[in-house]
Order: structure tokens, then sequence, then C-alpha cells
């Protein structure tokens, strides 16, 4: 019988997705063995190897813009704009609780996160989930680095967005992973963005207005060309940018036996309110190619 294992990938909101992705596999009777995730990949795989996979979609699926907006602390910090205390309260509620670790979990499970200083890759395979996790989605700009084992981590998918080769370091035959980057460069000139706030008002109250505003008018319009863009879009795009360029040079090189690719170029970065959407274009996704899926990971 095939080992399966869950490549996870990193994308923002775009990452409700991966709880559509699950449910359907576990619905056609592909249960993964080992699930490793980047970014909102390590917290989704996270919370279903604890058994909360449910919880988080139902929490997902009843919170608004303005629960959303609660996480952001718009005050004098300099290393991130996310309230922590309110970012740890989500992570053990509604992914694992603060003293579940990795190694008492019944399938095998990884968080990819990047050393700061160095640029390479850590892969949390033992200890504290919550904390994997917290390490592997620290994404720059936003949430503050996480301190582990005296050196500095970042969001995972700076480094390896979708992690195949850590799916098979832990001993999968068979990799499905989920590319939760393809098509998004180019995509968010969509029209459909609200205008930023004036360039009179101080740095400080254009991030407040902007935070208010996550969602699509985060990302100020710019329609007219000689306008600078946004600080926030500008900080999407270009994370955009660097994991959609990663995301392919990585998967050349260790490609996946099913790579799945939901259609959300046109979710934005922070458009979390936009799960429902995300959640069932993962279900889509994985109905596309179950005719791929299926002969592969047959345990008859």
């Amino acid at each position: 019988m095939p080992i399966i294992g869950l490549a996870l990938g990193s994308g923002a909101s775009r990452g409700w997705s991966h709880i559509g992705v699950i449910k359907t596999l576990l619905r056609e009777g592909i249960e993964p063995d080992i699930v490793c995730g980047a970014s909102v990949g390590a917290i989704i795989g996270g919370s279903y190897v604890a058994g909360n996979l449910e919880k988080l979609e139902h929490w997902v699926l009843g919170s608004t813009r303005t629960d959303v907006l609660r996480f952001f602390d718009i005050g004098l910090s300099q290393t991130g704009f996310v309230d922590t205390e309110r970012l740890g309260w989500f992570l053990h509620n509604y992914v694992a609780a603060e003293d579940l670790r990795i190694e008492e979990m019944p399938k095998k499970y990884a968080a990819v996160s990047t050393n700061l200083d160095t640029g390479r890759e850590v892969w949390f395979t033992e200890g504290r989930i919550a904390d994997a996790v917290r390490a592997s989605m620290a994404l720059p700009g936003l949430f503050p680095a996480v301190r582990n084992d005296q050196r500095w981590l970042v969001d995972g998918g700076l480094v390896n967005p979708v992690p195949v080769t850590v799916c098979r370091a832990l001993g999968a035959d068979i990799v499905i992973a989920v590319n939760l980057n393809s098509g998004i460069i180019g995509k968010r000139n969509s029209g459909r963005q609200e205008a930023g706030p004036k360039s009179d008002q101080g740095v400080l109250s254009s991030i407040k207005q902007q935070a208010k505003e996550y969602s699509n008018s985060i990302f100020p319009n710019h329609d007219e060309k000689d306008e600078a863009p946004g600080l926030f879009y500008a900080i999407a795009n270009s994370i955009n940018i660097v994991q959609d360029r990663i995301t392919r040079s990585r998967l050349a090189g260790d490609p996946a036996d099913v790579l799945l690719s939901p259609r959300l170029a046109h979710i934005g970065m922070l458009e979390f309110h936009l799960a429902a959407e995300a959640i069932k274009e993962g279900e889509d996704c994985v109905q596309r190619a179950m005719a791929e899926i299926g002969p592969l990971t047959c345990r008859q």
C-alpha cells in the first residue's frame, strides 16, 4: 500500500481552500499518512492532524471582516501588525491545544519555516504543534519573527511554498500537493479595489485605515499609472512574486505525483472573508483531479 503524503502550500487567505481539499479527499476514501505544510498550509495541516479541522472550518465560515480585523494591532510595534495574544488564542482553540505535540499525533506532520539569518529551511517534526505553526506562518511585515533554538524564524513559504520535499523525506511514496500560487501574478489589479487613503495622512493613520478596510480595499486602486502602490499592496505583491518564482523552481526540481492548483488568483492575500468560496474551490479542485488521484492512491 502506498504511503500518501499531502503537501499544503502557502498563500494566506487562499489557504482556506486546503480545508475543502482535505474534506473531499477523505470523502473519496483517500486518507493521507503524512501531512506537511508551509504558512497557512501548516495551520490547516496542524488543525487536521490534531482533530480540529471541523471546528476550524466552523469558525472560518462564521467569521466576518470585523472578526479578522481584531487580529490586527495597529500600534507602534516595529515587529508586526498582528495581535500576538489573540493569535495564540486562535491557534490553541482552533488548530492545536497549547501542550499538544507533533510526535504524539497519529499521523506524521511537519511545518516548514525559514531561518531569518541564514535563509535555510527549518522543518518542525517534533515539539508543540502551535509553536511550529506560529513559526511557519510568521509572514514578514504582518507577524513578528519567532524565536526558536537561538534562531529567528519566519514564514516557510519564503523558501519552500509547497513542501513536496518534506513529504518525501518523511517517507511518502505518493505526494499530493496543493499550490495556491498558480496564476496570481498580475491578477490583483482587477479594478474592484477602492481608493486608498489620501497621501497627506500620516503613516500610522494610513496603515490603520488600510487595515480597517483590509479586504479588497486594502489594495489601493492602480488605474493611475503614476500613482505609487500602497504599503500592503507592495508587500502582498512582492510576496506573491517571490512565492510564485520559488514554487515553480521547487516543483520543477521535485514534482508532486499529483499537483492541485485551485483557481484562486482573484482572492487577495488578506481576503479571509472569502473562505466559503475558497473552501468550495478546494473541493471542486479535488473532484476535477480524481481521475488522476484515484489510481495512484489505490490501497488494494
